[in-house]
């Protein structure tokens, strides 16, 4: 480990420390530049010091100052080592650069061959951050995640000035958090905003990488996302804040953009590939589908995640992170391990100890499926919730009883080891797949624009058109496909723990069927702010305000059924359209559509109940509730269509293919003998 020595440029009042980590290199040397980045001013040999690293003072040096490095060592890819000193190299602990990366052939090119790439290479910028006050978290586990693509969210906003459009700093706009706040967001979580280089079979194509999931370094920030740098990301973070809104930065560890053997060499490749990636006889491992694998078993890339998280925590005040491929960050020689030293390491660190985790737990490696598996308190993306869902609104089959296993906080996943809280993170759509609106307006993926012949991103996405691919101008179908839309929000909502929702689900955004859009920095995944669907916007706000009314629908607790003390009630009572208490019959009827949960929450003064009627038939139904004397059935949230009373039934006509919610009060009988 590198601990005792402080890596990256450290600023001081007489200049300027570089220090850089390399266990292979011969040779390292520092690479000063003009004030534009172009002309080489110096370069300087760095001494090699204790522990591997490499180190070199400059006097009189001030932040601002731009500089790289360059190493000589082996060059031998077959065993990993990839030392050119013709190749510049960004500091793996660089905070800002003055330009984006730019793929080109060259940068691969091997050694002797393509020449200097100075001239194609951002430089580092020498900081000197300043920290933030730290501010527990706004999020706490159970509220309402807002997932946000940051170039595509404003780049069409009427509101927001041409010159912040596409930034982070347009996230502060009054008119984006009055937005936020309509909805009823607890926490923003930005896709990758650290700085990435485009895949180079793009260029071609002539597309771009629209998600940045394709890193180099781990602190340095996009200049295209964030051009005003770290003060820029300090500024949105806390006008959030204020705003009662939490920041997440969704990081990518698994992998770095310089790829396979023939990709570019553009950092760690250069500094020491055999100690930053996975090798297996020689040859790069590629668990992640990108071509490298990053080896967070060794120490100093554990080191080097430790303090990537640490800086956005103190210099940015960020809430937490959400972990891209997850898995990887616990790989060892022998499989994934849940406490691995990295992963034990980001829990128990002081620093990070009341941030939120979010772990993605997959990654295509073997074994790589690790859904449930991560400890406390990373919670994890649920996809058997995601596919659960979408399967019993397409009318799969025999998936009742799994739509309640997932309302009720997914107990089989994340009930392990007798923990009494879910750790889940509910989605219906993310970024990686079909947006909301077209997941029930396709059942099949459209990627033609993407260039590899329709052959990239799932091909299995529970989905449906109901009666029409893509685009109709039928209104009957429209209205299917809102009622559709609707429901499967109502049933997220609904859901126990965390929920998540991507930024213009809620007003029915589209990708025109593209369910792998990574390569679309254009219409395809822009917001089209102009043409959105108020209506559901609308109903996404009641449903986080009602989310936020009854403290049943967002508690962690696993729902038991069983009598809660003193009162009787049950804590989830599972009931018939019928008004009784499913039974085994009623559970294994593979052609059951309909289902009430009836929840017991506490009140000031009386313990109140919530009820979701969810009707997944093709045709209206009536359901009738649990009576208790004294109260009543109200009508706490229903869908855009009309619900009736069933005359002197006591029971609620619930529209085909929707949710209701209801609320049980005191009776009018009873409210006059108050």
């Amino acid at each position: 480990m590198t601990d005792s020595v402080q890596l990256g440029a450290v600023a001081s009042r007489t200049g300027v420390r570089f220090a850089v980590w390399s266990a292979h290199a011969e040779r390292v040397w520092l690479c000063l530049f003009d004030e534009k980045g172009e002309a080489e001013t110096a370069r300087l040999d760095m001494s090699r010091g204790e522990r591997d690293v490499f180190s070199r003072s400059v006097s009189g040096l001030k932040p601002g100052a731009r500089y790289g490095f360059r190493a000589d060592g082996p060059y031998q890819p077959d065993g990993g080592l990839w030392f050119d000193p013709d190749k510049l190299l960004v500091d793996p602990y660089a905070i800002e650069l003055d330009r984006p990366y730019v793929y080109d052939s060259v940068l691969g090119a091997s050694r002797g061959e393509g020449g200097d790439t100075a001239r194609l290479m951002p430089k580092a910028i020498v900081c000197a951050p300043t920290a933030v006050r730290r501010s527990k978290p706004v999020f706490r586990p159970g509220g309402f995640i807002y997932e946000v693509n940051v170039r595509g969210f404003t780049m069409l906003h009427p509101e927001v000035p041409e010159s912040l459009r596409g930034t982070v700093g347009a996230l502060a706009h009054p008119a984006i958090i009055e937005h936020l706040h309509k909805l009823g967001v607890s926490a923003i979580e930005l896709m990758p905003i650290t700085a990435w280089i485009d895949e180079r079979h793009l260029a071609p194509l002539g597309l771009t990488n629209a998600w940045g999931y394709n890193p180099v370094t781990f602190m340095a920030l996009d200049p295209r996302l964030v051009p005003g740098g770290l003060a820029e990301l300090q500024a949105t973070v806390s006008a959030l804040r204020k705003a009662g809104i939490g920041t997440i930065l969704d990081l990518v560890f698994n992998h770095t953009g310089e790829s396979d053997r023939f990709g570019p060499t553009l950092s760690l490749r250069g500094l020491d590939a055999r100690a930053y990636f996975r090798h297996f006889d020689g040859h790069l491992v590629n668990d992640t589908g990108t071509g490298n694998t990053v080896a967070c078993d060794h120490p100093t890339t554990q080191r080097m995640v430790l303090d990537s998280l640490r800086h956005f925590v103190t210099n940015a005040g960020v809430d937490g992170f959400r972990f891209d491929l997850a898995p990887i960050l616990g790989r060892t020689g022998h499989g994934f391990d849940a406490d691995a030293p990295l992963l034990k390491a980001i829990r128990e660190d002081n620093v990070l100890a009341d941030r939120v985790m979010i772990a993605e737990p997959w990654d295509i490696g073997a074994g790589g499926y690790q859904l449930g598996r991560f400890r406390p308190p990373f919670l994890e993306w649920n996809d058997r919730y995601r596919d659960d869902v979408r399967r019993f609104w397409r009318g799969d089959a025999g998936t009742t009883g799994d739509l309640a296993t997932r309302l009720a906080g997914s107990s089989d996943v994340f009930g392990k080891d007798e923990a009494a809280i879910t750790r889940s993170v509910n989605f219906v759509a993310a970024h990686d797949g079909f947006s909301l609106a077209d997941m029930v307006s396709y059942e099949r993926k459209h990627n033609d624009a993407n260039g590899e012949d329709n052959r990239d991103g799932h091909n299995e996405n529970f989905s449906w058109n109901n009666g029409s691919e893509g685009p109709s101008g039928d209104r009957a179908i429209g209205e299917a496909r809102r009622r559709d839309i609707q429901a499967l929000l109502a049933t997220l909502f609904a859901s126990r723990g965390s929920v998540m929702l991507t930024a213009g689900d809620e007003f029915g955004r589209t990708q025109r069927g593209n369910n792998n859009a990574y390569a679309q920095d254009n219409a395809t995944t822009w917001l089209d702010w102009e043409q959105r669907d108020i209506v559901l916007e609308d109903y996404v706000g009641d449903l986080a305000r009602l989310r936020q009314r009854f403290a049943a629908l967002s508690k962690l607790d696993f729902l038991t059924g069983e009598p809660a003390s003193g009162d009787g009630l049950h804590d989830v009572e599972w009931i018939t359209e019928a008004g009784h208490v499913m039974g085994q019959t009623e559970w294994e009827d593979s052609q059951r559509r309909r289902l009430t949960m009836v929840l017991a929450t506490p009140a000031p003064r009386a313990r109140a109940r919530i009820a979701v009627a969810i009707n997944g038939d093709g045709r209206d139904s009536a359901f009738k509730l649990p009576a208790r004397d004294g109260y009543e059935w109200q009508i706490a949230l229903a869908p855009s269509e009309s619900v009736m009373r069933v005359p002197d039934d006591g029971a609620f006509l619930v529209p085909q293919r929707s949710v209701l919610f209801l609320e049980e009060k005191p009776s009018v009988s009873s409210r006059s003998l108050m």
